[in-house]
């Protein structure tokens, strides 16, 4: 059965698809996408695979659109604003076909996040009345390190616009960055990231901005956007990395990737391996280094000269924890997913 694999971000948006054997038929990338559905008819498929950025409690793996998902899908659009919108309207613009509509979830890889690590410090009553606790993100991403990469303790490094870690043990997800929301954790191209909720309060209660400014700020006009005031792309923070806003949007970026991979090590008991995956993980050399210099305690030794050109591998032979750059592939972990639920 040929797949055809919907994967829409914030502004952009991928289709491929894909044969029995994962094969890449057909495909297309809209970096200034803008909203439409056409690009789906032009594609031929036998089902159509969606990726939805929050399934919130309800969904653990992938399911077959009904009205009823459809609906609790819509339901959960303010828990991701920037990408469940347009999710939803790309399933909705599929289901006019008679062709199979299947929705993969991002959060589902992380159902296995133990209690400790998915419980809010927040009152009973909120927990159980709202269904607060950490549902985390890239689920899909971070699936295919799992299934990819053989060894058992592996912290993996989606490294894009949005940037999430994973704590992976035994192909098991135990513990990630992200939140109840995908603002939650490392510094993002536009989105904050961690931050101290009374300092938000208290922009509400002291500086007079609303919760829809607030809201705004954090995930359109924070993050490295926000830290230089005008560029929220990496690399061209690290091509003009001579000017102070860049350096310190730099240091900034490196300092909270590294002290969460730490604390994702934590979580595991050691490390075996560590992933850099996503666009600023496959193509930023600078980045990786960086990260691999800072975390040499826990064993990594770089190969320069390998991560300069991204191969796979970019540790040393003799390096106790071996370092992997590895492309996303968010397509092959939603094809294995839709074919179980399918055939």
């Amino acid at each position: 059965m040929d797949l055809l694999i919907v994967n829409a971000g914030s502004s952009s948006l991928k289709l491929r698809v894909l044969a029995p054997d994962d094969e890449v038929k057909d495909e297309r990338a809209i970096s200034d996408w803008d909203g439409s559905a056409d690009a789906l008819s032009e594609l031929e498929a036998e089902a159509v695979v969606h990726r939805v950025m929050h399934g919130g409690s309800r969904f653990g793996g992938a399911v077959i659109v009904d009205d009823e998902v459809e609906a609790a899908i819509e339901e959960l659009v303010p828990l991701a604003p920037l990408h469940q919108p347009h999710a939803l309207s790309l399933i909705r613009a599929s289901r006019r076909d008679d062709r199979p509509v299947v929705a993969c979830f991002d959060t589902s890889y992380h159902r296995t996040i133990p209690d400790a690590a998915a419980t809010y410090a927040l009152p009973l009553e909120w927990r159980a009345r709202f269904g607060l606790r950490k549902f985390g993100f890239h689920g899909l991403s971070h699936e295919y390190v799992a299934r990819t990469v053989s060894a058992r303790r592996i912290v993996s490094c989606h490294l894009g616009a949005g940037a999430s870690l994973c704590a992976i043990d035994g192909g098991r997800s135990v513990d990630t960055t992200m939140g109840f929301t995908p603002l939650d954790g490392l510094v993002m191209a536009t989105r904050s990231g961690s931050v101290d909720p009374g300092l938000l309060l208290w922009l509400q209660t002291n500086g007079g901005l609303t919760a829809e400014e607030l809201g705004d700020a954090l995930e359109h006009r924070s993050g490295l956007r926000g830290l230089t005031d005008k560029i929220g792309d990496l690399a061209e923070i690290v091509e003009a990395s001579d000017q102070a806003a860049n350096r310190l949007a730099y240091d900034v970026y490196i300092h909270r990737l590294t002290g969460e991979i730490a604390r994702m090590v934590a979580a595991l008991g050691g490390l075996d391996a560590l992933v850099f995956t996503g666009g600023v993980g496959e193509h930023s050399a600078p980045v990786r280094a960086a990260t691999c210099r800072a975390l040499a305690w826990l064993g990594l030794v770089l190969d320069a000269k390998s991560n300069e050109t991204a191969e796979p591998v970019i540790t040393a032979p003799d390096s106790p924890v071996t370092a992997y750059v590895l492309p996303a592939r968010e397509d092959l972990a939603m094809a294995a997913q839709a074919r179980r639920l399918l055939e």
